[in-house]
């Protein structure tokens, strides 16, 4: 097998079409088409559906397809690490849940890095968004939580797509809501305390089941409820709607300012938030700096 077989298969695959591929490709279409049944030779599967109106992934297809994006995406990283060296840029990746702490660190890193180059992403996305990017080795790091609830359904997620899940810290559930809140005079709350008030949840997309969402107590009714995509939107209806979301209970006040607050939620149910790694990739020394700084502020604003 080598990665020029991989190249040619990932564009037939995306386009669809072995002639249009082989246009893209600049080589003959035999050519293309040899090199990929080589391919499926060597690996002893057929990859690809052939038709009248072009081809498709087998099951087995879909599988390899999988592994072999893994491979040349350490490829380009390679590539872009070490092909210019007086250029090489750090390259830094983190997908997590919505948690301001991710952001804190993420912040501090950069600092620290100050003016030397680099290319790094913060992503903030779905739960199973998160587990697929590092599964493929998109991001480094996974930041996402554990409960009773969803345990059991994670970790079968997360030992399908080799995946390590290190804790970082087990809390209480905790309300978050806006300072003048009804219910923020409270010194806990409980779950009928909340029942006049909007439920606020981040939209998990197609994988909306309750083992995926961001809120602990995703399973508990609530008469009033509004799915959002961002943090942003999040507090503003907790400010506008007195909403509130059901989290860790910790808030970083210089990022998202005072507005909003947390209040212990009365529940034998825990969080337990930590970080996903690839079992396939050895963490970079910059990604050992992001955890670093990512305990600070979680030991900072507990």
């Amino acid at each position: 097998m080598r990665i020029q077989q991989l190249l040619y298969l990932q564009k037939v695959v995306a386009l669809g079409n072995m002639t249009e591929a082989a246009k893209e490709l600049f080589i003959a279409q035999p050519t293309l088409s040899s090199a990929i049944k080589q391919l499926e030779k060597e690996m002893g599967i057929t990859i690809l559906i052939r038709g009248k109106k072009g081809v498709s992934l087998t099951e087995d297809g879909r599988e390899f397809m999988q592994y072999a994006h893994q491979i040349l995406d350490q490829v380009q990283l390679l590539e872009r690490r070490y092909g210019d060296q007086s250029s090489a840029p750090k390259i830094f990746s983190v997908a997590a849940q919505h948690y301001a702490f991710a952001v804190d660190a993420f912040v501090q890193l950069l600092k620290e890095i100050g003016q030397s180059d680099y290319q790094a992403s913060l992503k903030e996305m779905r739960t199973y968004e998160v587990i697929e990017d590092v599964a493929n080795l998109h991001s480094e790091i996974g930041i996402v939580y554990l409960s009773r609830y969803n345990r059991q359904v994670m970790e079968n997620s997360f030992q399908e797509k080799e995946l390590s899940f290190m804790p970082l810290f087990k809390a209480r559930p905790h309300v978050f809501l806006y300072r003048n809140h009804p219910l923020a005079g409270k010194k806990s709350i409980s779950l009928a305390d909340l029942l006049p008030y909007p439920k606020l949840s981040y939209d998990q997309g197609q994988h909306n089941s309750f083992y995926y969402w961001e809120e602990t107590l995703a399973d508990q009714h609530s008469p009033k409820s509004i799915i959002v995509s961002d943090r942003a939107t999040l507090f503003n209806l907790a400010i506008g709607l007195n909403g509130y979301t059901i989290s860790s209970g910790i808030i970083n006040a210089d990022l998202n300012g005072d507005d909003i607050i947390a209040r212990p939620l009365i529940s034998d149910e825990y969080i337990e938030i930590g970080y996903l790694t690839n079992r396939l990739h050895q963490l970079s020394s910059i990604g050992q700096k992001y955890l670093g700084y990512l305990r600070e502020s979680i030991e900072k604003n507990a």
